[in-house]
Formats: structure tokens, C-alpha cells, sequence
């Protein structure tokens, strides 16, 4: 059998090992994919999970449930040499092994871009993965329960004062959701009021959502200061040591909540660890049918797809252009790359990748949106129900979309859960606690303590 190995879990990756499954005959090819995480992350629902309108685990796409067929290896490829067929395999307790293939699909996603920037890799959190949603929801949460016992003074104008970093899609959905979360603490937290939080977003361009026009994109700043939010444009973030914030308009403020959704760069294992071409943005060259290389220097045996492939967008009048990195693309390059491959192991038909976007949208908050396609521009409360119609049925498989549309409409009935659950970070804290009195240390020749009496 033919060894396809997939370097990555992501949209791209886990579409392609899916539709290779569904494709493949029995003995015709084998596939593994190689990814530290055992789920895809759907990344348009992490903005609703800051906010608990989704649920973390109904981002996750367990890869297991799905790929019944497929080799999953829990690990990261550090390391791609193709001209001998093999990568590096990093698994999770730190040991390396080499593992061989035949064809190679590079789909490992793009990273968090960052910058040096005094205190950002201290207090910052990215807008990425599953477990930084749920850690953003859980810091904001439990301020609000560390400011409802405090006095008014800087320690609790600190505590409710938020912090974006970043103006495209991820930071201002972010952004938003969290400000709606926080226009229903009141209700819970009498007080609080709302107008003392403070939230900041953080911008270093002119404008924000790049994706749309320069209509839609005022009007969304707009929206966002109606609503007690402060958008920085043409500001970029200085300092953030200690949570104290120093802007480049010369703003300085405390922020006990600080997330950075500042974009995206290419993974490192593609920009510097492979022998495949590359461009001068770190992305593998790939032609418009997903192969690696170009129309006159074909690398056989290797294919990508996703953030980290420079894919010809053949849909745009543009000459040159690419494929955007969203998500929208990368599902359907990766159904796009398993027909390709299929065909190749069968001798057909390699098709060309061209797809017209479908338009973009965003969600606000609860009832707030913004949706447009071409000139086509709508607001309000009928965008966000198109932003919520379009990824319940986007998002993979009817188990995960009736897990996601019945919360919410239990949300619709009974609102946000307001629960933090940040002790789940540190789940030994309280067993350690309470096991304290019984430890003898070594030296003491003492006799163990109960931890606490019986009950009478």
C-alpha cells in the first residue's frame, strides 16, 4: 500500500484524511495524520466560547470519531525531507522518531504572529485553540468575581478592564462577544455596573476587519463605541509588563485581561524546517491543482493545502493573486486535494482548486452581525442570524451541529452560563491542599497528621 502521511489535524488535513476515507478502496493507500491535538479546532466558534455561547468541547472535531481508518499519531513533525521521504516526529513525551511516506500533504496550519514586545509573552493569550477561548472566558469571569468584593480603586478598574490586540476577524469577534458578555453582568454581579468596564481594542492600520469594505468596517467601529468599547486605530501596543498597558498614541491604562489577535504567520516547521520550496512569506509553493511547485518544477509525491500554501486564487481578477487563509478555503481545499490525490493513485483527472468566496460575516455579539458579498452589504440582527445559519451547517458532521444549535437555543431561554471554572487549570491545587497536614517531610521523624477530624 501507498503511505499518505498528513503533516497536520487542521480544516485542511482532517478534510482531506476524511475524504480520503470515503474515497480510498480497502488496501488501495494508507493514511496518517500527525498532529499534537486529537481534535480540529472549528476556529469561527472560539469567539462564541469566550463569550459561553458555545460550548468548548462543540469547537473540537474529535479526529478519532471521525477517521475510523486513518492512523492518528499524537505528535508534531518538526522536521520535512522529502528528498528521502521522511519527517521527524516530536511525540508528546519529547522523543523524536523518523517516520517514512510516500506522499506527503502538508496542511500543519499557520501560528500566532508576534512581536519582542515588553510583557506580551507574560500576560498575553492568543484567540487560536480550544484552550485559550476557554482560559479568556474564565479570566474574565473570575475578575468580575475578584471585583465585586473590592472597593473602587485602580486594583478593581484593573480587574474590568479588557484588552485586544489585533483588528481582524478573530480579535474583533473576540472583542465583541466578550463586550456582549459583559453587558449581562450586572444582572448577576449587582455591583458592578457596566460602565465600569473598560475594553479596549487595539489596532496598528487605519481600519479594522480587512476582509470587508471600508464601509462595513467604519460602521462596525462605530457599532463598537455605541456600545462602551474603545477602538484604537493607527495604534500599536508598546508595553504590557506587569498588565500595565502602554499604547503608541500614548494611552497608558492597567488591564487584567490582555489578548493578542494580532494575525497569523507561517508555521515554523514549514518556513525553516523542509527542503520543499517555500516563498518569501514562509508558504509552500503549490500549483492551482494543490501539488507542490510550480507549472515548470513539479515536486512529485508532495501536495499542501490550507494557511501554510501559497494556492493560486484562479476565482480573482487579480494577476498573481492567492487563496486568502481562512476557513472558508481550506475545507474545500482539502476536499478538493483527497479527489486530486485519489486521482492520481488511479490515473485521472487532476482538477485545478477554484473557489468565488460566498461572501464574509461576521457575529457581534449576541443579535449583531455584519455580512457582505461584493457590494451587497447587510447589518444587524440578519447577519448574525446568517453567521449562525452558515457554521451550524459548516461545521463537520450532524452530531456536532445538533450539539451547537441545541445550545443555542437553550441560550435564547435561559441566557449565558456565567460559571468559571478557572480552578480546572490547576485541578491538584485543592487535593494538594488538603493533603498538606499529612505530609511528613523527610528528617522530621514526626508522626503523619489527619487532614481533618472525624465528624462527631
Amino acid at each position: 500500500m501507498r503511505e499518505i502521511l498528513i503533516v497536520g489535524g487542521g480544516y485542511a488535513g482532517f478534510y482531506t484524511a476524511w475524504g480520503l476515507e470515503k474515497k480510498l478502496r480497502p488496501e488501495e493507500a494508507r493514511v496518517t495524520v500527525v498532529d499534537p491535538r486529537p481534535y480540529m479546532t472549528y476556529q469561527p466558534f472560539l469567539p462564541e466560547v469566550t463569550a459561553g455561547s458555545v460550548e468548548a468541547r462543540h469547537a473540537a472535531v474529535s479526529l478519532r470519531r471521525h477517521l475510523h481508518r486513518t492512523r492518528l499519531i499524537a505528535g508534531t513533525v518538526t522536521e520535512i525531507r522529502h528528498a528521502d521521504h521522511s519527517v521527524t516526529v516530536r511525540m508528546t513525551n519529547g522523543t523524536d522518531y523518523r517516520l517514512e511516506y510516500d506522499i506527503v500533504v502538508v496542511t500543519a496550519g499557520a501560528v500566532t504572529r508576534t512581536f519582542p514586545i515588553p510583557g506580551v509573552a507574560q500576560q498575553a493569550i492568543g484567540l487560536k485553540h480550544v484552550e485559550e477561548a476557554v482560559a479568556i472566558r474564565d479570566r474574565f469571569l473570575t475578575a468580575c468575581d475578584q471585583a465585586a468584593s473590592l472597593p473602587p480603586g485602580p486594583e478593581r478598574r484593573k480587574l474590568l478592564t479588557v484588552t485586544y490586540v489585533g483588528g481582524g476577524f478573530s480579535g474583533v469577534e473576540g472583542f465583541a462577544e466578550l463586550l456582549s458578555l459583559a453587558s449581562s453582568i450586572p444582572k448577576y454581579y449587582p455591583g458592578i455596573r457596566f460602565d465600569e468596564f473598560s475594553f479596549h481594542l487595539v489596532e496598528a492600520r487605519d481600519r479594522i476587519l480587512p476582509e470587508v469594505s471600508a464601509k462595513p468596517g467604519a460602521w462596525v467601529v462605530r457599532s463598537l463605541r455605541r456600545r462602551g468599547g474603545q477602538v484604537h486605530l493607527n495604534t500599536q501596543l508598546v508595553s504590557a509588563e506587569d498588565g500595565h498597558i502602554v499604547l503608541s498614541d500614548g494611552q497608558e491604562f492597567d488591564s487584567a485581561l490582555l489578548v493578542w489577535a494580532a494575525g497569523n504567520a507561517s508555521n515554523p516547521v514549514v518556513r525553516t524546517h523542509t527542503d520543499l520550496p517555500v516563498d518569501e512569506r514562509g508558504l509552500v509553493v503549490v500549483r492551482a491543482d494543490l501539488r507542490v511547485g510550480t507549472e515548470r518544477d513539479l515536486v512529485p509525491g508532495a501536495w499542501a493545502a490550507g494557511d501554510d500554501a501559497a494556492v493560486p486564487d484562479l476565482a480573482s481578477k487579480v494577476p498573481g493573486a492567492h487563496t486568502v487563509p481562512n476557513a472558508q478555503h481550506a475545507v474545500r481545499q482539502g476536499r478538493r486535494l483527497a479527489k486530486n490525490l485519489v486521482a492520481e493513485l488511479r490515473g485521472g483527472t487532476i482538477r485545478d482548486y477554484r473557489h468565488r468566496s460566498l461572501g464574509t460575516v461576521a457575529a457581534l455579539g449576541l443579535g449583531k452581525g455584519v455580512f457582505q458579498y461584493k457590494k451587497l452589504v447587510i447589518k444587524g440582527l440578519p447577519a448574525w442570524l446568517m453567521h449562525r445559519g452558515y457554521h451550524v451547517l459548516a461545521v463537520p458532521s450532524w452530531e456536532r451541529k445538533v450539539r451547537v444549535l441545541s445550545i443555542w437555543l437553550t441560550a435564547a431561554f435561559f441566557g449565558r452560563d456565567l460559571v468559571s471554572l478557572a480552578s480546572v487549570q490547576r485541578p491538584r491545587e485543592a487535593f494538594v491542599a488538603g493533603a498538606a497536614p499529612n505530609v511528613v517531610h523527610a528528617g522530621t521523624g514526626g508522626e503523619p497528621q489527619p487532614a481533618a477530624a472525624e465528624a462527631a
